[in-house]
């Protein structure tokens, strides 16, 4: 099927459930079938909404597939239908849902999709924000709610069209109050929970801003294709340039100002490590400090190399799509300025096109310069003006001395002579200083050496002026060009330093993952493209280093010189460095389940040799007495001891069916069976070792998909838990609620509550966490609990208790959804 067109991706992304993404996606099929195309609705979760289920009349609909797991029965998208029936156009709803497992299905549905997209089927779909993989933290530090189910977002981002589906958080609410999101018996507990506004705006806000960056890419994509290098306004990108000298801060805060006018305005700093000599005397203390102020100001830092500083600037914004640049006025003063030309400032102003470019002041400008003279080396202009002065400046100082004959003797006018020759290898070199020497030589001679208006080069004295012009200025002009020379060459080395003290400090500031060093690396080079190949490619406009055994460092775009190559290579360095450190993660990584599991081991038998001990020690003395034919017991001693030993027994006998049943669960061998369970059929059976303790009425509270004695287990451990840490004379209290195809069983203690970083040691195997008596119990009930919990497709997450405490949370799936998507959390996000 090699010549088959890929189908084409549609993405409908909300930023919470009931924004109305699966409404407009059956709207958008609609309006393609009624111009002709073939569509149909491989998978659609209407949730019961009246007004979505009202789209489906007539869309074709492929039947669901019902699959068997766990004892119970699920719908999913019949793939392999779908494929056979070889529409035009599917509409497959929660793109990131996850497939129930067995038979060769793919583990998500957006791999089925991806496998639609292969066969040259266009695809409509529905997304929430929080299910793509790089914000799945950020929702949850938002919500409070984990995501189990994402999908990359690269997988999002090769989408032939994303569009975003918005509604403001007030809207939202309103639809929720109305009962056309949930049924009005969810709406009260939701809009206290999820659809609090404040995470609506968050979601919201993270929901543009993803779709902003993935249009701004897309534009970014389309002006490399068409090789636009104009600057288009879409936003305000701010291009800030430092030096690192002490006006850096003044810029960066003027810059800053200048990008906050504007919604979704961008700050980026950039420096210039160069070879001509401004490089060096840099402060690099002041860069970092000025680094860090624009990462606090929400800007990002870049270093780049170029030789030369106004040049570099422009292309670097260009290549940013920068709308504005920022610089400060010269440091110079006037006569700096006049006799070194136009700086920095006024050539970027001519360069810039359509970048808008401001000068700011400050209070080093026009003071002097605190980094050396911009003339470090033999440009062009000098190239060519040495000889030229070489012929005419002896020539003109001839004009001038013979209007002067006889007031000078021959002495000085060999002297001035000899002054001129000096001037032009200052400028142009040893080849400039050559060429005057010849011509004042010969001037010399003919004009001023008798007999005047001769040639006289068999003179011995002539000859030895000659010689003494070739030699002075030759040595003049050797040391200019070795001064000139050594002063590139130790300000390339200050570049090269820069540039490695700018690499040094993105790895000390965790910028380590291979992508990261890769794009710094281009970045810094001015290069097309960074990548991490085997093999060194044999191509043009290609540069490869080594960057450790088996791995090169290939760069593709403009021709690296020797020196740049050395900075390469340390930049190869690291990165194969990068490479070796994430091997030995790996490593680490497989390594770490034998450590976990010996530490599993370590801490069994360290808490076996007590725990299980001490109620068998008691049975023990119990029957021991009891056998005892020296003591003659009464009735009630008897009867004390009988139930001293049953007790006994009985905790020894919970303790076994806990370190089995955690064992069944490690080694995924415990047998389910889930069916509809009712609460009030499982709590009494689950609270009667429970002394002080409230439950609310269940009546309400429709069936959960469970295993009834597992989950009797579950609330038996947490409400004992609960029972231990609440205090004498308060009791532990029992509710739950239905929220979104899911019911919520809350266990609530008002004990000494438990810090953040601690909860998730809390389910942690022989964790006794606070325990007010820390010398019983093996510490597996919670670990226990929320291991049954997930196998029945359910959560177990702590929260704070208003008013101080710890509330442990069930989340299981209804018992009404067993026909539908399986019960995970995907629920949370349906469209």
């Amino acid at each position: 099927m090699s010549d088959v067109r890929p189908g084409r991706l549609k993405v409908y992304l909300g930023a919470a459930p009931g924004v109305g993404k699966t409404y407009r996606m059956l709207d958008e099929g609609r309006r393609r079938a009624a111009r002709g195309a073939d569509v149909v609705v491989g998978f659609a979760e209407c949730h019961g909404r009246p007004h979505t289920e009202a789209m489906l009349d007539g869309l074709a609909t492929v039947p669901r597939l019902s699959c068997a797991y766990r004892g119970g029965r699920f719908e999913e998208m019949d793939l392999a239908a779908v494929l056979v029936r070889r529409p035009q156009v599917v509409i497959v709803d929660e793109f990131a849902h996850s497939n129930v497992p067995g038979d060769g299905r793919n583990p998500k549905r957006w791999q089925d999709i991806e496998a639609l997209l292969d066969a040259g089927i266009d695809v409509i779909t529905a997304l929430n924000i929080q299910h793509l993989e790089s914000l799945n933290d950020v929702v949850e530090k938002i919500t409070g709610m984990p995501q189990h189910e994402t999908v990359p977002d690269e997988v999002v981002r090769r989408a032939w069209q994303i569009e975003m589906v918005d509604m403001p958080p007030e809207g939202l609410r309103r639809r929720m109050a109305h009962g056309n999101i949930y049924a009005p018996e969810k709406v009260d507990a939701a809009l206290a929970n999820y659809f609090r506004p404040g995470n609506l705006t968050a979601l919201r806000q993270l929901a543009l801003l993803w779709t902003a960056d993935r249009v701004d890419e897309a534009l970014q994509e389309y002006r490399s294709q068409h090789g636009i290098g104009r600057v288009w306004e879409t936003r305000e990108r701010v291009v800030v340039a430092l030096t690192g000298g002490p006006e850096g801060d003044t810029l960066i805060r003027r810059a800053a100002r200048i990008a906050d006018r504007s919604a979704g305005g961008d700050l980026l700093a950039v420096h210039v490590a160069r070879s001509d000599g401004l490089a060096a005397g840099v402060s690099h203390a002041s860069l970092a400090r000025q680094r860090r102020l624009v990462e606090d100001l929400g800007g990002s830092y870049h270093s780049v190399v170029g030789d030369d500083v106004a040049t570099t600037l422009v292309e670097f914004a260009r290549a940013e799509n920068a709308t504005q640049l920022v610089l400060g006025t010269s440091r110079r003063g006037r006569l700096a300025r006049f006799l070194t030309g136009p700086g920095t400032g006024e050539t970027v102003t001519e360069l810039s096109g359509d970048i808008d470019v401001h000068r700011v002041t400050h209070e080093r400008a026009g003071r002097g310069t605190l980094l050396p003279s911009r003339r470090r080396t033999l440009s062009t202009a000098r190239l060519i003006a040495g000889p030229v002065a070489g012929l005419v400046l002896p020539v003109l100082l001839t004009i001038v001395l013979d209007q002067l004959r006889g007031t000078l003797n021959l002495t000085s006018e060999a002297l001035l002579f000899l002054l001129a020759v000096v001037g032009v290898a200052c400028i142009g070199g040893v080849v400039s200083a050559v060429i005057a020497s010849v011509t004042a030589s010969l001037l010399l001679n003919y004009w001023f050496i008798p007999p005047i208006g001769q040639f006289t080069l068999d003179d011995p004295n002539a000859l030895l002026a000659l010689a003494v012009f070739a030699v002075v200025a030759a040595t003049v002009a050797v040391v200019v060009d070795r001064s000139l020379r050594l002063s590139r060459r130790s300000a390339r080395a200050t570049a090269e330093a820069e540039t490695m003290s700018s690499l040094a400090g993105s790895i000390v500031r965790g910028e380590t993952t291979i992508p990261a060093l890769l794009e710094r690396t281009r970045e810094t080079f001015g290069m097309e493209s960074a990548d991490l190949v085997e093999e060194p490619p044999d191509a043009v406009g290609v540069t490869a280093v080594p960057a450790g055994p088996g791995a090169y460092l290939a760069l593709r775009g403009r021709t690296l010189s020797s020196s740049e190559r050395r900075v390469l290579a340390a930049f190869a360095a690291h990165v194969g460095s990068a490479v070796e450190r994430a091997r030995l993660a790996e490593a680490a990584a497989e390594v770490e389940p034998v450590k976990a599991a010996d530490r599993l081991r370590t801490a069994l038998l360290r808490a076996v040799g007590h725990d299980l001990r001490t109620p068998l020690a008691a049975g023990w003395a119990a029957v021991a007495s009891l056998r005892s034919r020296d003591v003659e017991f009464s009735p009630e001693d008897r009867d004390e001891l009988l139930a001293t030993a049953d007790e006994s027994m009985a905790k020894l006998n919970r303790l076994v069916e806990n370190l089995l049943d955690l064992s069944r669960l490690e080694a995924g061998a415990l047998t389910l069976n889930l069916r509809p369970t009712s609460l009030e059929e499982v709590l009494p059976m689950a609270l009667t070792e429970v002394s002080a303790v409230d439950v609310a009425d269940m009546e309400e509270i429709p069936e959960v998909l469970a295993d009834p004695p597992l989950l009797e287990r579950v609330i038996a451990n947490l409400a004992g838990n609960a029972d231990r840490h609440t205090p004498h004379g308060k009791k532990v209290l029992i509710t739950a609620s239905a929220l979104a195809g899911r019911v919520e069983l809350r266990v609530v203690d008002r004990g000494p509550g438990l810090p953040a970083d601690g909860r998730e040691r809390l389910f942690e195997p022989f964790q006794r966490l606070g325990d007010t008596d820390n010398t019983t119990g093996l510490g597996l009930g919670l670990a226990l609990a929320r291991g049954l919990t997930e196998a029945m497709n359910g959560t177990l997450t702590p929260e704070d208790t208003p008013g101080g405490g710890l509330t442990m949370v069930v989340s299981l799936p209804l018992a009404a959804k067993s026909v539908g998507a399986e019960p995970t959390e995907q629920n949370v996000g349906g469209a």
